[in-house]
């Protein structure tokens, strides 16, 4: 972690735009997290279980303690919080730390989403002051809009529920499209060997489970599949246009022009206002900005608006600030509600 001072510097510079200070538990329950990230990411979390054979974990990440926090206090309406604390995380790269120095601020269930998103930011290039740095980069990134593009396409809707849940997961996502391209799915060889298989599996106890699924999920996925077929010539297509769109890279004040341009050539109804996004500066101080189609798959819980910022410093490349938009992450955790929500984390340890 960096100095004490930077630290308490950077959480009065958040405190000054009106957020909060609140403490998170450094405990949860693992079950929130493996039941959202799934049993693969169980190998990523340090936990535990309590004298009542409960699982509990350390806290891997801070948003989600946050989340948490709003669900379980049963809170309502609009909050303006801040933090600072520690996230407890295994890495694939054994070079990362496993413990995360953090400062956090977030917008929870406020219904006025453009201005919270440019809030967020703002807060974010207001607490950059107080880091020294030579030059970096904001980029901005929307999830909605790639969810946006998947809808329009001509493919069934297992399909765009597929894309859109797997978007980050980019070597599994890249699968899919691999997927698309070859019509491996509908091979007509692989498509009788599967109706034989439907067959048969009508005739078995429909409570027997089959890889972790029962027959009768199995069968309803098959029936998905007969009612709504891909035909294996758009396949090719359709990967062509979702691979063109990601690479979609662009001054942010050119964003919208881009996008528009892109979804006109490709024939697909949408359209995109500047206004959509939350910054219109190419240039902020030393910060270069630029709109990303493809940036927005590092976490699974972001819904909207996504952005980063990479600093120069001592001559190395660091990301200093990651945050976005993720209206669903409450509901997930158990809300019967969907509660809007948007923050930023300000990595410490760069």
């Amino acid at each position: 972690m960096k100095s004490k001072n930077l630290s308490e510097n950077i959480l009065r510079s958040v405190k000054s735009k009106g957020f909060e200070y609140i403490d998170l538990p450094s405990v949860i329950e693992a079950n929130h997290i493996v039941q959202r990230s799934g049993e693969n990411f169980r190998k990523f979390i340090f936990s535990f279980n309590d004298q009542n054979g409960s699982e509990l974990c350390l806290r891997p990440d801070l948003t989600i303690a946050s989340c948490l926090r709003y669900l379980e206090n049963d809170l309502k309406g609009k909050e303006k919080i801040f933090y600072s604390g520690q996230a407890y995380r295994k890495s694939q790269n054994k070079k990362d730390s496993i413990i995360r120095d953090q400062v956090g601020f977030e917008i929870i269930g406020s219904k006025d989403e453009k201005n919270d998103d440019k809030e967020i930011i703002n807060t974010s290039l207001k607490s950059l002051k107080n880091i020294k740095y030579t030059s970096g980069t904001l980029t901005v990134g929307n999830v909605e809009i790639f969810n946006l593009l998947i809808s329009k396409l001509d493919i069934p809707k297992r399909w765009k529920l597929r894309l859109s849940r797997h978007f980050w997961r980019e070597k599994y996502f890249n699968d899919l499209l691999k997927r698309l391209e070859t019509n491996s799915d509908v091979d007509p060889t692989i498509v009788e060997i599967d109706k034989k298989r439907y067959f048969k599996m009508l005739n078995e106890d429909l409570s027997k489970v089959v890889a972790g699924r029962t027959i009768n999920e199995i069968l309803k996925r098959f029936d998905n599949k007969i009612r709504d077929p891909r035909g294996a010539s758009k396949g090719k297509d359709v990967s062509k246009i979702i691979k063109d769109f990601l690479k979609i890279k662009c001054p942010i004040n050119k964003a919208a022009n881009e996008l528009n341009k892109f979804f006109k050539k490709n024939k697909i109804n949408l359209i995109v206002d500047q206004k959509y996004f939350p910054i219109s500066e190419n240039k902020i101080s030393k910060l270069n900005v630029v709109f990303s189609a493809s940036f927005g798959r590092q976490l699974e819980y972001y819904t909207g608006m996504v952005f980063k910022i990479d600093i120069k410093s001592k001559s190395k490349n660091r990301n200093i600030i990651s945050g976005g938009r993720y209206d669903k992450l409450i509901s997930d955790l158990g809300s019967k509600n969907q509660v809007a929500a948007v923050g930023a984390a300000l990595n410490l340890n760069y």
